[in-house]
């Protein structure tokens, strides 16, 4: 399973992924798994989120994710930009993102590494650069080495992108903690 490890996934995203890669092995593709939440859930009110943009076929396999680096919620509705803010698109409700709660094989990682030297290759100078894991599992669908079941959870997600979003999360976590989520102690 891979993670980011400035995001709170909730337990039962947890036990999904792990049912997942503890039941399924790898046939005539990669089997990699995808755990999915609604894009409405995971926008901040405090500046613009980058998300995976998921479709997924009726079977819930993935079948593209494209990488939106600039999408802001603007008066309950969630839009994109890729010209600056120039013009917006709106996504509808119901829109699947990833938020990076990935299952996979191990022959994933070998992929990933040659694709990570391309990136560094490309944009090591570049500060802000960031490499997209989506972009790479989108490469392996399109090219028929993997499929990816998209994983439903009730999870809540919740992170800090923003200075300005920690108050909230805290608060969430102290939710967390007062309805007996979370002991007092984790470890």
């Amino acid at each position: 399973a891979v993670i980011n490890s400035d995001d709170y996934y909730g337990r039962t995203a947890f036990e999904e992924i792990y049912r997942q890669l503890t039941t399924e092995q790898d046939g005539a593709t990669y089997q990699y798994a995808m755990v999915a939440y609604d894009l409405y859930k995971t926008l901040t009110d405090n500046g613009h989120v980058a998300r995976g943009i998921c479709t997924a076929d009726d079977q819930n396999h993935l079948v593209g994710i494209h990488e939106r680096t600039r999408i802001e919620n603007h008066g309950g509705q969630a839009e994109y930009t890729e010209d600056d803010g120039a013009t917006w698109t709106g996504l509808p409700q119901g829109t699947i993102v990833s938020m990076n709660l990935w299952g996979f094989t191990p022959d994933y990682f070998d992929y990933s590494e040659r694709e990570f030297r391309k990136f560094l290759d490309k944009d090591l100078n570049t500060p802000k650069a960031e490499f997209f894991i989506p972009l790479c599992v989108d490469a392996l669908i399109n090219s028929g080495e993997a499929t990816v079941k998209v994983l439903d959870t009730d999870s809540r997600w919740f992170g800090v992108t923003y200075a300005a979003d920690r108050p909230g999360v805290v608060a969430k976590f102290k939710e967390l903690h007062d309805n007996g989520t979370y002991p007092d102690r984790l470890f």
